[in-house]
């Protein structure tokens, strides 16, 4: 880490509040300014924890974007928000850094209601140069002109909807810069002298006018107009890599250092003369300015709170996560069964699969941020013989619907989706909470859709999934479990039974999923029947039926929407028995529930230990109300 200032001092960076002071600043001030912020970063992300190697990367990057473009005027997208804080710092939001991604505070992500200089949401990757292109299309017919700049990492332009994207804008010919954020692709090895300098005369105006006077002047001759472009693209293919970008309707720049100021300034200066589909190739260092995020930059991505003097971050104590259940189940089952293949979109590290991508190289398979292609694959894969396992986000889930409906159910093919952080996810917040899996899996014809209750059952249920002959889906929640500690075994569960966990009466609260426990402990306070389901498709219709004719008040208790979630699955159930006890059905309400800590998600939601009791001695109450009621109307009738 550069020391040209002691931390909390910041001489230039409190004189920038925002991007029009920024540009009050001499050029000679940049690099300096530069230091500051990437300290002030490192010191900000030590304390609240968050996305860091992706923020130092970019340092210099941001401050040349709003050196050179009128923001919030000319609109600014980021794709995702990894990359964003040095942005959030530098718009107004500096002085708020400590509440980041707490409840009420500083989002880890871009949002339109944070700041009017976040042009777009970003939570899911991808999106920038799609966003970024409507907003030029609505620009041009509002008769407005204004920049749009999409800045988007090497690892987000490996989704095909970016490259949608650049299709798209290259055949409109709208006036959009696409800005490439490149820190680990192989085509960023040009960097250098010469790449530099040929940014440089490739962005001038001189360049580009002798470029469109040739053709001018040449291109009425017969043949000579095709001979001069494939002499260009030949010479320029040689010694960069834009030729791609330039097939697609963009004019290409790059790439260039991405760290140094001047140069950044220069061409973006001469790019914002152009006009049409512009492509900026720029290449940084993820953690730069910081030796453990250099070193590191994969586990210095996302981070829990760190001493930023040594690095070293603090760990969580207690028993397993359910993500490392997962990696134990999924190395032991396919040292069991050579047919297993692991697939991620790009999710090895949060997903759980480093321990087997080292164990079974050749039958592990990071697609990039491609969801959709990662379903087909293994759909693929599972027409063949093989037996795969998906294992993706609910969140990421939703980007593959289309294929996990139409080519893994509907031909009704062998593949395990190991599905994380389902429900609540604290600080990441809405743009990540695996809200809708249940309701949007259970109603795919074949699918079978599975939910363990703790860390043991996790791990059982999820071999019982592997051993079912069809599409099947495990979901398990963000961070650790109560503490039940799985076997080392490939035990399963009966197919589509629950349990029952707790004897009551009057009132038998059925729990799918993680909130068993909170359905236990109300319980033992109601004198309750507990049931845990375990299994949402196909629904134990025999345990439903049995406590539907043994108690008054029916509760449902999942983590998940309420609508066509679980409990929906258990009130057609009972219509379809004719049966009609008193119904309660509780979940996530239908509403986006924002950062915070899970707990405090599960309460606004009304799920925690307190809420659910209170909510169901209410029903309790208002049903005991209508009994008098319905009895004199039963009379007088």
């Amino acid at each position: 880490m550069t020391e040209t200032t002691d931390r909390n001092d910041y001489p230039l960076l409190d004189q920038v509040e925002t991007p029009a002071q920024l540009r009050e600043l001499m050029p000679a001030e940049l690099p300096a300014l530069a230091d500051e912020l990437r300290h002030f970063l490192i010191d900000s992300v030590s304390r609240t924890g968050g996305h860091l190697a992706a923020g130092l990367g970019v340092v210099e990057l941001t401050i040349a974007l709003h050196r050179v473009f009128e923001t919030p005027r000319d609109k600014l997208i980021w794709d995702v928000g990894h990359q964003a804080y040095p942005h959030k710092i530098l718009t107004g939001r500096r002085a708020r850094m400590d509440t980041l991604r707490k409840k009420g505070g500083v989002s880890g992500f871009l949002r339109r209601d944070e700041s009017e200089y976040d042009a777009f949401g970003g939570g899911h990757s991808s999106t920038s140069i799609s966003a970024a292109l409507g907003m030029a299309i609505a620009a041009k017919l509002h008769g407005e002109q204004r920049e749009h700049i999409a800045v988007i990492g090497d690892g987000a332009l490996s989704a095909g909807m970016a490259f949608e994207a650049l299709n798209h804008a290259g055949a409109l010919d709208m006036d959009l810069l696409v800005v490439l954020n490149d820190n680990d692709m192989s085509i960023s090895q040009p960097v250098g002298a010469v790449s530099n300098y040929l940014a440089r005369v490739l962005s001038s105006g001189f360049y580009n006018k002798v470029r469109e006077g040739s053709k001018q002047v040449f291109g009425p001759l017969p043949g000579v107009k095709d001979l001069m472009h494939r002499w260009e693209e030949h010479m320029k293919g040689m010694v960069m890599p834009g030729t791609l970008f330039e097939e697609l309707g963009f004019t290409y720049i790059g790439p260039i250092d991405g760290h140094d100021i001047p140069l950044l300034l220069s061409t973006l200066k001469n790019m914002k003369a152009m006009r049409g589909p512009r492509f900026l190739h720029v290449v940084t260092q993820k953690g730069r300015g910081y030796a453990p995020a250099e070193g590191d930059p994969c586990v210095y991505h996302g981070v829990t709170p760190f001493n930023p003097d040594t690095g070293k971050m603090e760990k969580a104590a207690g028993s397993k996560t359910y993500t490392q259940v997962f990696s134990d189940w999924v190395c032991d089952a396919a040292s069991a069964d050579e047919r297993l293949v692991a697939i991620t979109p790009a999710m090895c590290e949060g997903s759980g699969l480093v321990d087997f991508a080292e164990r079974f190289p050749s039958r592990y398979f990071d697609v990039g941020i491609a969801e959709q292609h990662a379903v087909t694959l293994a759909a693929g894969m599972a027409c063949d013989g093989l037996k795969p396992v998906v294992a993706i986000y609910s969140t990421f889930l939703q980007r593959g619907y289309d294929q996990m409906l139409h080519d893994v159910a509907l031909q009704n093919l062998d593949v395990t989706f190991a599905v994380d952080r389902a429900g609540e996810v604290g600080a990441d917040g809405a743009t990540h909470a695996g809200s809708f899996d249940m309701s949007f899996s259970r109603c795919v014809p074949n699918m079978a859709v599975l939910a363990p209750a703790d860390e043991a059952e996790c791990r059982a249920l999820l071999h019982t999934a592997y051993l079912h002959e069809g599409p099947a889906l495990v979901r398990y929640p963000r961070g650790r479990g109560p503490g039940v500690l799985p076997g080392t075994g490939l035990d399963i569960l009966p197919w589509g039974r629950g349990e029952i966990r707790r004897e009551g009466a009057n009132v038998a609260i059925l729990a799918f999923g993680t909130p068993l426990q909170t359905a236990l402990a109300v319980g033992q306070a109601l004198g309750a029947t507990v049931a845990n389901m375990r299994f949402v498709k196909p629904l134990d219709r025999d345990l439903v039926q049995r406590l539907a004719e043994t108690h008054e008040l029916l509760v449902t208790l999942e983590e998940n929407v309420v609508m066509g979630g679980a409990g929906s699955a258990v009130d057609e159930c009972l219509a379809e028995l004719g049966l009609r006890p008193v119904l309660l059905n509780l979940g996530l309400p239908d509403r986006y529930i924002e950062q915070a800590t899970q707990a405090e998600q599960l309460a606004e939601a009304g799920l925690d230990r307190d809420s659910v009791l209170r909510r169901i001695r209410q029903a309790l109450a208002a049903h005991q109300q209508a009994l008098p009621l319905n009895a004199a109307a039963s009379k007088s009738g």
